[in-house]
């Protein structure tokens, strides 16, 4: 049975959502609503999934509950570490927190699902991490992972909830049978539009989880938030999305990461540019480098890259509702080796082939997106039973 959340609005220094110019309130994460389930967690021994991200107020999620008398008996980790100072994609290895002293089990290393032994001793799971509403960004799949050992092992699964980022579109190719992987589990859009606990109501009301299991999930929603809201992360989501700029260009420049071509890793500025040494089609120039815990060896390391330079860029209209196309074609067009351009990784990124395969024909960006509007129209339809915001 999930928790009934009763909104509570209470004043607090973190970012502001504005329905409208008179009603300013400020968004309250769930993590910071302890009044609701503080109460679950009495008596029962905890594990709490979480990162850099997971804070009440400036303090972290775990170091908090351990002062609230909290019984925490573990952390899971998962990519970028507990503490969020691991570069995408580095293996993180199981451990020991050098603040609380609690043991750290990696979901990111040998073992991306939590074993039985590890939930032997625990009666409930917290989810606590910064999303940024990106099929491919992995904190997803990690919970897919963690709710189906909880169902698995019969064990409670309490997500607390933060706004996405990226939650006011929804938009790209659904990802299609055959192409799942760890970076894209689910039959979801590139940008889904949803919280981190929406996702977990539509994991477990879809029946992905392993046998069509279902986890005793619960939720704590995030009061005066709204999918229409401006958030700004307090904390950096990972290494490489350092600001709100980085997270919005995100979703179509991570795409890049599927071909040869630079997506500003090993810069000041990742996801804010794109580039290769021939590129024709910018001016702007930027060298990678290797960037201890942010960007280990990134493509064309200490080579001059030319490209585009997107610190600045705002979509026309000034509104973010869209994957932004054009750059991936206009840098496929530039490529010389085109027979080279698209690697394995980038169907799996896609979720399709069919991406690749119109971008190689050398269709328009309406004809892309026509492919994928009757499955995005069916896949709105379907998200509309899992929203807890208006």
């Amino acid at each position: 049975m999930s928790i009934l959340i009763i909104t509570i609005f209470i004043l607090v220094s973190i970012p502001a959502c504005s329905q409208s110019d008179s009603d300013l309130r400020p968004i309250r994460c769930g993590a910071d609503r302890t009044e609701l389930y503080l109460p679950l967690l009495k008596g029962k021994s905890v594990a709490v999934m979480a990162n850099q991200t997971s804070i009440i107020g400036k303090t972290h999620l775990v170091d908090s509950l351990i002062s609230l008398g909290v019984d925490v008996k573990k952390i899971f980790s998962a990519e970028h570490g507990f503490r969020g100072n691991e570069a995408d994609g580095t293996l993180i290895s199981d451990g020991k927190d050098h603040v609380t002293g609690l043991p750290i089990v990696s979901l990111y290393g040998k073992n991306r699902k939590p074993a039985p032994e590890h939930l032997a001793d625990i009666d409930i799971v917290i989810f606590d991490v910064q999303d940024v509403g990106v099929r491919f960004y992995t904190f997803i799949s990690s919970m897919h992972y963690i709710m189906e050992a909880c169902a698995e092992n019969s064990k409670d699964f309490l997500v607390l909830d933060r706004p996405n980022p990226n939650g006011n579109y929804i938009d790209g190719p659904i990802l299609q049978p055959g192409f799942e992987s760890f970076v894209g589990m689910h039959p979801v859009p590139v940008v889904h539009g949803m919280s981190i606990a929406e996702y977990a109501r539509m994991i477990n009301g879809e029946g992905w989880l392993n046998d069509s299991l279902s986890c005793n999930l619960s939720w704590v929603t995030c009061a005066n938030y709204s999918h229409s809201c401006d958030f700004t992360p307090p904390v950096p989501p990972s290494p490489n999305l350092p600001n709100i700029q980085t997270i919005r260009l995100y979703p179509s420049i991570a795409l890049f990461e599927g071909t040869p071509v630079s997506e500003g890793r090993g810069t000041d500025f990742p996801f804010q540019t794109f580039g290769f040494p021939g590129f024709t089609g910018g001016s702007f120039e930027f060298i990678p480098m290797g960037i201890k815990g942010v960007s280990t060896n990134p493509k064309f390391e200490n080579q001059v890259c030319r490209g585009k330079d997107l610190r600045e860029y705002i979509p026309a209209g000034g509104k973010w509702n869209e994957l932004q196309l054009e750059w991936l074609i206009e840098a496929y067009q530039s490529f010389e080796d085109k027979e080279s351009f698209f690697k394995p990784y980038f169907d799996k990124l896609a979720g399709t082939d069919q991406l690749r395969k119109d971008i190689q024909a050398g269709k328009s960006i309406d004809e892309i997106r026509l492919k994928w509007a009757d499955d995005l129209a069916k896949y709105k339809v379907r998200r509309e039973k899992y929203i807890l915001y208006p």
